[in-house]
């Protein structure tokens, strides 16, 4: 099976090296999708030296660039249309998420039990940062929610790490541009009726004076994003039509050999 990882990235000059190497290091993926969403400190300079100067060979790498600072949620959109993979990872640039739980988070999908996979931070297994008690209690009140209009009973719908069967996510239509994501695309899996599977893995959450983005106004958004997902469960459609299109017309970048 083909794996891609998709990596949105917006202004993460001190991360994005050491998390391409960590990825890099990793015998699952055959090709990374870099989408840089707009940086402004340094990072697409990075990129384009890192692209530039790896050597040909396995994973490829593709680095696709959106204009302005879209969101999480536009940028993973641009990289799943992007994708080849048989298997799509998100893999945030902050290392906040390991990639050495690639082969856990894989697993379900690989063994043929799941079409989406999320690492939960909340089931124990691995080593975690002890950090920002209202980040914790805002998360499992707002997983309660998603739990309860898509009647599934997971321990962390704001996860960083989701794996997804390919042509799955590809499909799915989705419009979410920052952290609704999260909420809208756990909705509409569970709408599907596709089997989900939560797996532990390890967290090294961050603060803000590391670079966390995430805040109380997006929590305050997804509330909107779950009703909104409940009332127009078909709001997005129109991107899968389009999406195609959009991906061609972004500006990419391939490191040599891909």
């Amino acid at each position: 099976m083909r794996v891609s990882v998709v990596m949105p990235v917006y202004n993460e000059c001190r991360m994005i090296e050491e998390s391409l190497r960590r990825v890099l290091e990793r015998p699952e993926p055959d090709e990374i999708l870099v989408v840089d969403d707009g940086s402004t400190d340094g990072t697409r300079a990075i990129l384009d030296r890192l692209i530039a100067s790896r050597p040909a060979g396995r994973p490829s790498i593709r680095l696709i660039l959106q204009d302005g600072n879209e969101g999480k949620g536009s940028a993973l959109r641009a990289g799943f249309a992007a994708s080849t993979g048989d298997i799509v990872i998100i893999q945030d640039a902050d290392l906040e998420y390991d990639p050495r739980d690639y082969p856990v988070i894989l697993g379900p999908i690989v063994d043929g039990e799941a079409d989406a996979v999320f690492g939960s931070r909340f089931l124990g297994g691995g080593r975690h940062r002890v950090l920002l008690f209202w980040h914790f209690v805002a998360n499992k009140i707002l997983t309660m929610l998603v739990n309860a209009v898509s009647n599934l009973n997971l321990t962390d719908v704001w996860t960083g790490y989701k794996v997804f069967r390919g042509d799955l996510i590809r499909a799915l239509p989705l419009s979410s541009d920052r952290f609704g994501f999260e909420p809208e695309v756990t909705i509409k899996l569970a709408r599907l009726g596709v089997p989900i599977y939560e797996v532990p893995v390890s967290y090294r959450g961050r603060g803000y004076a590391e670079g966390k983005k995430i805040g109380w106004r997006d929590g305050l958004a997804s509330l909107g994003t779950i009703a909104r997902t409940c009332l127009f469960p078909n709001l997005g459609a129109a991107r899968v039509l389009t999406r195609g299109a959009r991906a061609s017309g972004d500006r990419t970048r391939a490191s040599p050999g891909s």
